[in-house]
């Protein structure tokens, strides 16, 4: 058996894990066993509404979830809607549509529907707030008017990004859990795996605390199969592709 790409698994981190953060007793029980749900994850280049599925078996009280399909929005990444913010939740509305025709029509109300938002909003929001503000003011308004149930849009900081992506790294490694001979979920038994991810301006190593005293100062808490984790994440500028390439370029002129 393969695993997936590191890349992929990098792309999957945010949407995937911002799932199992999206609180069940917001969404109504439907009689249903198979759940659906939706995550917009709206990166610096592009955006991909991806359709996750789960049942209600759960692993020490934390779902578990498979990538059911995707559509890529397309047009640039919604930090460049800035001038127009309306043409941003208009983008939405083909995969929004799609959605609704992979979803069935009796679980569409109690499909939660979430948007996660990245580097290139958080840089505007820093630069730009009323911009940014416009902008997921505009991308709520598309996707409260869809059947779906709406749980929120909002940009993520870069620590929390981060350890969705660990989650998103050690799940697909199967290091929270896995299947018996007979198909049961069991503890896995392994160990963390640290996560090294690079961006175009920098890099990320994001491991897990081990010493106690350091866990309560500082790092992300997280509560997953029945057992708690505290990530934290080292920033590593000018060390990423922009840099990297420069210095390639550099190197071959000399």
């Amino acid at each position: 058996r393969e695993l997936l790409p590191p890349w992929l698994v990098i792309v999957a981190g945010l949407t995937g894990i911002v799932l199992l953060c999206v609180s069940t007793k917001d969404v109504p029980m439907a009689p249903l066993r198979t759940k659906y749900g939706i995550v917009l994850d709206a990166g610096p280049s592009h955006t991909i509404l991806f359709i996750y599925q789960w049942t209600t078996t759960k692993a020490n009280k934390t779902g578990v979830i498979r990538g059911c399909s995707s559509c890529p929005v397309q047009g640039p990444g919604v930090s460049s809607y800035s001038a127009s913010p309306q043409k941003a939740g208009k983008s939405l509305e083909p995969c929004l549509n799609w959605a609704q025709n992979e979803i069935p029509a009796e679980q569409h109300s109690q499909t939660p529907l979430y948007l996660g938002a990245t580097a290139s909003m958080r840089q505007l929001n820093l630069t730009h707030p009323i911009l940014s503000d416009g902008l997921l003011a505009a991308l709520t308004g598309t996707l409260k008017s869809s059947p779906f149930s709406f749980q929120g849009a909002q940009i993520l900081s870069s620590s929390e990004e981060e350890a969705f992506n660990w989650v998103a790294v050690n799940y697909v490694l199967e290091n929270f859990f896995k299947y018996d001979w007979r198909g049961q979920l069991v503890p896995s038994g392994k160990g963390m795996a640290g996560v090294l991810s690079v961006g175009e301006t920098s890099a990320q190593l994001t491991s897990e605390l081990e010493e106690e005293e350091q866990a309560l100062k500082e790092g992300v808490r997280l509560q997953l199969y029945g057992q708690t984790h505290r990530v934290h994440s080292h920033q590593c500028p000018c060390h990423g592709t922009e840099q990297l390439r420069a210095r390639l370029l550099s190197m071959l002129i000399q």
